[in-house]
């Protein structure tokens, strides 16, 4: 077996449909497509009965709920293919995908990992009450060094770790963007199970292969971790996952900056060698968090006492490192972008390369709309 795509799911009956269509409908035998049905009492055991007749379909059902990263380790477990694509219920593959890796993985003589771009789409009422369906050109925007299609090499791969330890990502932490072979494919944990694989992956992976390419559409759901956090809903966020972050100088704010601290704390444990000479930078921490607390100020989640709250739990060496800030460029573009987006919406304010698809009802008509773009030639 050359593929196994993995799908997860937790009550994403309304969804699955249009992911396991989009995967099964690429015309390509070689693959499995393992289901892991966590005790989901919703519509998903009906919408995977919808297609028992195809023999590449495997279902695990889970009888009692397990957490999120359980659950992708279920899936996990069960696989067989040489190479793993991780799918959320909410996310759909483009035509020709698996095409389109068999000429990567020959190109480059079979990687242990392939990174690659996506679109971005949002289902109405899943950020800040979004009333009709937006998306983004590109899931990441990726930088200069990631701009054609070409190998990592060892020393650009632990750069791109080092730079996580100062909390400026540059590539995407979504499993959906990257393709792993499984036998170097470690168990996920949490509380960001794709987080801590993938950069576990960039420091041990003997080859990784990058295209620019947009293979797939990351969704963002009523149901999903995105939605919660960009819905100012991070308690039931968590409860999803599954976590409680916590860890010694802990500031309250986003738990996405909370459950990446985590992270590199884990990572760094699993990889003493590999990491001796790097440490979770305090300041980027620390500035994270307070755009963070801007940011819900300027949304009215938080009041100025709130705020003010805040900064008082900050430390001397917490304060010397916003501080540095002015002299970090990054910080100052974010700021300075924070600062010119009053007349955005919500949804815009918080990400900003979102655009409004009016006549597109779900995920599955936005890439219907792709195509239709595509064949008229215009840029999406």
């Amino acid at each position: 077996m050359k593929y196994s795509v993995l799908l997860p799911t937790r009550n994403g009956g309304p969804y699955l449909g249009n992911c396991i269509r989009s995967i099964l409908n690429q015309n390509y035998a070689d693959l499995e497509l393992v289901i892991s049905d966590n005790a989901n009492t919703d519509s998903t055991p009906q919408a995977i009965r919808e297609f028992s007749g195809d023999i590449r379909i495997k279902v695990l059902r889970l009888e009692t709920p397990i957490s999120v990263t359980d659950n992708w380790n279920n899936a996990l477990f069960a696989a067989s293919g040489e190479y793993i694509l991780m799918m959320g219920d909410d996310d759909l593959l483009l035509p020709g995908y698996f095409t389109k890796m068999d000429s990567m993985l020959e190109r480059h003589e079979r990687p242990d990992c392939v990174l690659h771009n996506a679109y971005s789409y949002v289902a109405p009422n899943s950020i800040a009450g979004n009333q009709q369906s937006l998306y983004s050109r590109s899931h990441f925007q990726f930088g200069p060094d990631l701009s054609q299609e070409l190998e990592l090499s060892k020393q650009h791969r632990f750069s791109i770790v080092r730079d996580m330890f100062r909390f400026k990502v540059r590539i995407p932490l979504n499993m959906q963007t990257t393709l792993v072979r499984r036998d170097v494919l470690p168990r996920f944990y949490p509380p960001f199970p794709d987080h801590f694989a993938l950069n576990s992956l960039l420091l041990t992976g003997k080859k990784w292969a990058f295209t620019p390419e947009r293979l797939l559409v990351v969704g963002v759901s009523p149901k999903s971790f995105g939605h919660y956090f960009y819905s100012s809903e991070q308690q039931k966020g968590l409860s999803y996952l599954g976590i409680s972050p916590d860890f010694p100088g802990m500031l309250p704010g986003s738990e996405l900056t909370n459950g990446m601290h985590m992270w590199l704390n884990l990572l760094k444990e699993n990889h003493p060698d590999e990491l001796q000479s790097v440490d979770v930078d305090r300041g980027g921490y620390v500035r994270r968090q307070a755009f963070f607390w801007y940011m819900q100020r300027k949304l009215g989640i938080s009041k100025s006492g709130d705020f003010a709250r805040r900064r008082g739990d900050l430390s001397l060496r917490d304060w010397m490192g916003l501080i540095l800030s002015f002299f970090d460029a990054a910080s100052w573009s974010r700021f300075s972008k924070m600062l010119s987006f009053s007349k955005k919406s919500a949804a815009e304010l918080q990400w900003s390369s979102l655009q409004p698809l009016p006549d597109v009802a779900d995920i599955a008509q936005f890439s219907d709309w792709l195509t239709q773009q595509s064949k008229l030639g215009k840029e999406t």
